[in-house]
C-alpha cells in the first residue's frame, strides 16, 4: 500500500470490516469462499502496516505479507470463483485452477528455500523473492487471480476481473518495483464490488 503503516492499518480495518458484512451476508454455502476475499485482503493491509513498522527486511511481517499474497491469493481466488460460478463455468475454469495450484507450489518452494525481503521505497514497499523464471510464474498468478474472475460467467464477479485487470496495468505501469503491494491494496479496495455481489445474490 502507499504512504505509511497508519494507511495500511486504517483501510486494512477498513476492508476487514467490508469482509465481516459480505460473510454475514452470504445465503449460498459455495458463496463463502469468495465472499471471505476481503477478510483476509483486510488482514493483509493490516500485517503490511507491521512490515513498515519494522523498516522492511526479512521479518515475520514480511514473511507473513508474501505468503497471503503470494501462494494463498493465487489458490484462494480460483478455488472460491469455481465454487461460486454456475456449473457451465467449470470446465474453463480448469485453467485458472490449474495455473493456480502450479504458481502457488512454485511461489511456496521459492519461499521456502530463499529468503523473502521487503524494502521501503518512500511511499511504498516492494517485496523480493528470487524466482526462476519469474515472467512464467507472474503469468501463471495473473492467469490464476484476475483470469478465474474474467472467467466466472458471473457479472459481478466479471466485474470485479475488469477492475482487477486494470489494476495490473495501472500499478504495473506506475510502480513496477513496488508491484505486488500496490495491486493487492487495488484489490482490497475493489472488496466492496464483492459487498454488492454478496447482496445481490439469491438463495440457492
Amino acid at each position: 500500500m502507499c504512504w505509511s503503516a497508519t494507511a495500511d492499518l486504517v483501510a486494512g480495518t477498513g476492508i476487514a470490516a467490508v469482509g465481516v458484512a459480505c460473510v454475514a451476508r452470504v445465503r449460498r454455502p459455495g458463496d463463502l469462499p469468495l465472499a471471505a476475499l476481503p477478510l483476509i485482503l483486510g488482514a493483509h493491509q493490516i500485517v503490511e502496516s507491521l512490515v513498515w513498522d519494522a523498516g522492511g527486511g526479512t521479518g515475520p511481517a514480511t514473511v507473513v505479507w508474501a505468503v497471503i499474497a503470494l501462494p494463498l491469493l493465487a489458490v484462494w481466488v480460483p478455488v472460491g470463483v469455481v465454487c461460486a460460478a454456475p456449473r457451465h463455468a467449470w470446465r474453463r475454469l480448469l485453467i485458472p485452477l490449474t495455473a493456480g495450484l502450479l504458481t502457488a507450489a512454485t511461489l511456496a518452494y521459492a519461499m521456502a528455500t530463499r529468503p523473502v525481503r521487503a524494502e521501503i521505497r518512500g511511499h511504498t514497499v516492494g517485496y523480493f523473492v528470487d524466482l526462476s523464471h519469474a515472467e512464467l510464474v507472474i503469468a501463471g498468478y495473473l492467469i490464476a487471480t484476475v483470469g478465474s474472475l474474467l472467467l466466472s460467467g458471473d457479472r459481478g464477479v466479471m466485474l470485479l476481473g475488469v477492475l482487477a485487470a486494470m489494476g495490473v496495468l495501472i500499478c504495473w505501469a506506475t510502480w513496477r518495483m513496488e508491484f505486488v503491494s500496490t495491486w493487492c491494496a487495488f484489490a482490497a479496495l475493489c472488496s466492496l464490488v464483492l459487498y454488492g455481489w454478496v447482496r445481490g445474490r439469491r438463495p440457492s
